[in-house]
C-alpha cells in the first residue's frame, strides 16, 4: 500500500520561521509580525482574525515580493530530493499550512502532489480575505482526509511531520509522526523526532515504517 506524506510548513519546511514572518520582511514590518505572531501563538488571535490583521498589514503587497519571500526563505537542505524519492517509491506527499495559499501553493512546483494553505486573494489584493477558508489545526486532519480519499489510502497510511500545536490534531490521527525542530509537547506525542536542517534525514527516519 502506498503512503501519503503530510508536511506541515512554518517551522517545519521553513526553519525557524513562517511564511507571513518571511512575506512581511519584504514590506519591512518586522515588527508588526512579530506581535501578531506573539497574539496569535499566546491564543489571544484565532486563525480568521490572525489572518484578517495580516491581510491588512498586507495591503501593498505585490507578487515579486511574495517570489523575494519564498525564494529566500531558509528552507530545510533537501526538500526536492525527498519529495522526488517519495513520487518514486510509488508514495505521495502534500503540503498542509496555516498559511497562505499563494505562497503554500508554490510548493506544488518542487514536486508535492498537493499543496494546501488558507485561502487568500490574489496578490495583490483586491478582495477581503474570507474568514471561512482559514485554516485551522482541526482543517489538517480534514484535508488529510480529503487526500487519503484522492489517492486511495487511509489514515493508516499516512505520515506526519510538524514543530509546533497546530500540528497536534494530526499527529494524533495518523499512526506515524516526525517532530521536525519541534515544541517538546508535540515531539512527546510523535513516533519520531528530528533536530536539524535536512529533510532528508528527518526521511531516513520514516522510509523503512510500513
Amino acid at each position: 500500500m502506498a503512503r501519503l506524506h503530510l508536511f506541515d510548513l512554518d517551522g517545519t519546511l521553513l526553519h525557524g520561521t513562517a511564511a507571513p514572518v518571511e512575506i512581511s520582511r519584504q514590506l519591512g514590518l518586522d515588527a508588526e509580525i512579530a506581535e501578531l505572531e506573539r497574539e496569535f501563538v499566546a491564543g489571544h488571535l484565532g486563525s480568521p482574525e490572525y489572518a484578517e490583521r495580516v491581510h491588512a498589514l498586507w495591503a501593498e503587497l505585490t507578487e515579486a515580493q511574495v517570489t523575494a519571500a519564498f525564494e529566500g526563505a531558509p528552507w530545510l537542505d533537501g526538500i526536492r530530493e525527498t519529495w522526488a524519492e517519495i513520487r518514486d517509491g510509488g508514495d505521495y506527499c502534500a503540503v498542509i499550512s496555516l498559511s497562505p495559499s499563494f505562497f503554500v501553493e508554490r510548493l506544488a512546483g518542487w514536486g508535492a502532489h498537493a499543496a494546501h494553505g488558507s485561502l487568500f486573494p490574489t496578490v495583490p489584493f483586491t478582495e477581503p480575505v474570507n474568514p471561512t477558508g482559514i485554516l485551522d489545526a482541526a482543517a489538517k486532519v480534514k484535508i488529510a482526509d480529503r487526500l487519503c480519499e484522492e489517492f486511495g489510502v487511509g489514515r493508516s497510511d499516512c505520515v506526519a511531520y510538524g514543530d509546533s500545536l497546530s500540528d497536534l490534531e494530526l499527529f494524533g490521527a495518523v499512526p506515524v509522526s516526525v517532530a521536525v525542530n519541534a515544541d517538546q509537547r508535540l515531539v512527546s506525542l510523535a513516533t519520531h523526532s528530528y533536530v536539524g536542517r535536512d529533510l532528508r534525514k528527518a526521511y531516513e527516519l520514516v522510509r523503512h515504517d510500513r
